[in-house]
């Protein structure tokens, strides 16, 4: 059997911490969470967005009871429910802007989503995005009128985003928690354009953006019927890369260690908190021809993704509640409806939502300005920044994790204590990749951080 180089590593480091004992790995909190979200709570959330007959972004703004206004409405006096339950812990507002001249969005339309913002306590100015979208649509996606219940697209990923302030309230992080019910998507990915410009302009230090699009469906349309497995789409390149980024990537690697795709990774790792359930993790933006609001996070430079259920059934999305007959007789029902709702499995995605939520703000921020030295030599070495005391009180300390160039997840690590650099003495540089991680006292760790622009996840 071949060893990676690196399980032969010797450590050294200016203040060597490589003794010292690694905080606990075992983090009971997850685990308690990962069965926390409740189908009964998310059904009733459900059924409430479906009977607002449609959610289209062109539609009725001022029913009480129908169309786009009155969903956005009920949604943000849902948030503000939930915030007086936890002694008003969640700031609950709205987030909008006008669109028009657009191909799906011709006249001013005014865009408006709802957040809930759940402040950290030690570093509050560091974000971790929960979303769902609140619009639905037809057949004919200018149709503002017909019923479009969308049930799945995207009541369920709405819900769960609900179901997770729920949940998630009744703790504190020393990060900050935001969770996003974003409306256009379905007219171009406009709710998720506004918020990530806002979080331009405010500053925000994102560190993820879990995009929930359709969390609720267990039987595909090639007959595969499954409730044990979510998918997790991101993108291998960062959006915002330069030319001279890109130049310096072609030689370093990096096509796989975008902070999305290792923000993937560790999505992939919470899984395990959640029983029954496995990740895929899909290494493309998104599916073929087809958008989500993560995207517009990933071109403002954040690490987002999509999560979703593991089989789509295409009859239950995007179409008109029908009934056709085929020339064989059989009866093809069309429609996004209450009927195409696994309640339990989307029960079982939010819960992968909030264990890694609650993971990522529980952690210290992920380490900056990785860097990393070795060309022509017997030895590796890591660099890397660490932050400002005040915004992680709970840092521990540092692991470093390596694996095959080939390897789809990191697959070694080692403890190197509270340094900010290492040597691995006898490691050729160019045959594995490698990556930093912080690491709390509780064990809490961050994603891995693959050196060099192509893996920054910012600064401090």
């Amino acid at each position: 059997m071949r060893l990676l180089p690196a399980l032969l590593l010797t450590l050294a480091t200016a203040a060597v911490a490589a003794q010292d004992a690694p905080p606990p790995s075992d983090l009971p909190l997850l685990d308690t969470l990962g069965t926390a979200p409740s189908a009964a709570n998310i059904e009733r959330d459900v059924r409430t967005l479906v009977g607002f007959g449609t959610r289209h972004t062109l539609s009725d703004t001022t029913s009480p009871t129908r169309g786009i206004g009155a969903a956005r409405r009920w949604v943000f006096d849902e948030f503000t429910r939930i915030s007086k339950a936890c002694g008003g812990c969640l700031e609950v507002r709205y987030v909008s802007g006008t669109v028009q001249g657009e191909p799906r969005i011709p006249g001013p339309v005014e865009v408006v989503s709802v957040i809930a913002i759940q402040r950290g306590t030690a570093d509050p100015n560091r974000y971790v995005i929960m979303s769902g979208d609140i619009d639905s649509r037809a057949s004919d996606v200018m149709d503002a009128t017909s019923d479009a219940p969308g049930a799945n697209d995207n009541a369920s990923g709405l819900a769960g985003t609900l179901e997770a302030a729920r949940v998630l309230s009744r703790y504190r992080f020393p990060a900050t928690i935001v969770y996003a019910a974003l409306a256009g998507e379905e007219q171009g990915l406009y709710g998720g354009k506004f918020l990530a410009e806002e979080a331009k302009r405010q500053g925000w230090r994102v560190e993820a953006v879990l995009n929930n699009d359709m969390i609720g469906n267990i039987q595909g349309i090639d007959g595969v019927i499954d409730n044990s497995t979510a998918r997790v789409f991101s993108e291998g390149t960062r959006a915002t890369e330069t030319a001279e980024e890109a130049r310096a990537r072609r030689f370093t690697g990096g096509e796989l260690d975008s902070p999305s795709r290792n923000l993937a990774r560790y999505i992939a790792r919470m899984a395990t908190h959640v029983p029954n359930l496995t990740v895929r993790m899909v290494y493309r933006m998104d599916r073929f021809g087809r958008g989500g609001h993560h995207r517009p996070f990933n071109e403002a430079g954040f690490p987002a993704v999509r999560v979703m259920e593991a089989h789509e059934h295409y009859d239950r999305q995007h179409q008109d509640v029908r009934t056709e007959t085929l020339p064989d007789g059989r009866v093809r029902h069309y429609g996004d409806t209450l009927d195409g709702v696994d309640f339990a499995y989307a029960a079982k995605l939010t819960a992968l939502n909030v264990v890694t939520l609650a993971a990522l703000a529980s952690a210290p921020p992920p380490p900056a300005d990785v860097r990393i030295e070795g060309a022509v030599s017997p030895d590796t070495t890591l660099r890397w920044t660490r932050p400002p005391a005040a915004q992680a009180p709970q840092l521990a300390g540092y692991r470093v994790y390596w694996r095959d160039t080939t390897a789809p997840q990191w697959t070694h690590s080692r403890w190197v204590g509270n340094v900010d650099h290492v040597t691995l003495h006898n490691t050729i540089i160019d045959d594995v990749f490698f990556g930093v991680a912080a690491v709390a006292k509780d064990g809490s760790e961050s994603p891995v951080v693959f050196p060099g622009p192509a893996g920054s996840f910012g600064g401090y």
